[in-house]
């Protein structure tokens, strides 16, 4: 697997997910709560840091736990919560060394469906839906990981010529745009909620009684 990234936006961390099927994996679980590039350009920073020009499934799955987490947590951090994350990327890595012999590559390797391959991507730990998802598409549209069904597979995130999330990102003017989709979803999803608080409100008012409203006025007639 050997493709142009521009997930990350520094060179030598989008060379590193464009060749590493683990830092993909790692850069994809990585990416929550925090901007896109800071989570990609994660692997490039774990690999450094480790002394090495790539990811190890089985190196990382069996290092210290603590250590790992001072390693994540250093300044400047891979993630806005490197502990939490280091403890899912050791997880993650776990996993694949149990399931797939510590081959990334292997969980679409031979994937005869797009329905196969994200049920083994919901699978992998810290991967939801979305997630999953997501990462299947950007295995389409970018890795050229394209078996049977798989733009049905991805959803919505598997369109062509969306611009929708990761999957998408080819450079700078691509990534804005995709950021505009999601401020623009962010804004909607705000407006409903917003909207749904005040009805729910409006329906808990006390119903005002209509008994008693003209009273006083027959005697004076």
């Amino acid at each position: 697997m050997t493709t142009t990234i521009h997930l990350a936006q520094q060179p030598e961390a989008d060379e590193l997910l464009g060749r590493s099927p683990l830092a993909a994996l790692v850069g994809m679980l990585l990416d929550q709560q925090v901007p896109m590039e800071w989570a990609f350009s994660g692997p490039y920073t774990i690999a450094r840091r480790l002394g090495s020009d790539d990811l190890d499934a089985h190196g990382i799955a069996a290092y210290d736990p603590e250590a790992f987490v001072a390693l994540l947590s250093a300044k400047p951090a891979v993630h806005r919560y490197p502990g939490s994350m280091a403890k899912r990327v050791q997880q993650l890595c776990q996993y694949l060394v149990d399931e797939y012999g510590g081959d990334a590559s292997a969980v679409w390797a031979d994937a005869g469906s797009g329905e196969e391959l994200l049920d083994r991507l919901l699978a992998l730990p810290g991967f939801g839906r979305q997630k999953a998802q997501i990462f299947l598409a950007l295995l389409g549209k970018q890795y050229g990981v394209r078996p049977a069904g798989w733009r049905e597979a991805a959803g919505a995130y598997g369109d062509e010529g969306a611009y929708r999330s990761a999957a998408d990102i080819t450079g700078p003017e691509s990534l804005a745009k995709v950021r505009a989709y999601k401020q623009e979803t962010k804004r909607a999803a705000k407006a409903a909620k917003t909207a749904t608080t005040a009805k729910n409100a409006d329906s808990a008012k006390p119903k005002s009684s209509k008994a008693g409203r003209n009273t006083g006025n027959s005697a004076a007639e």
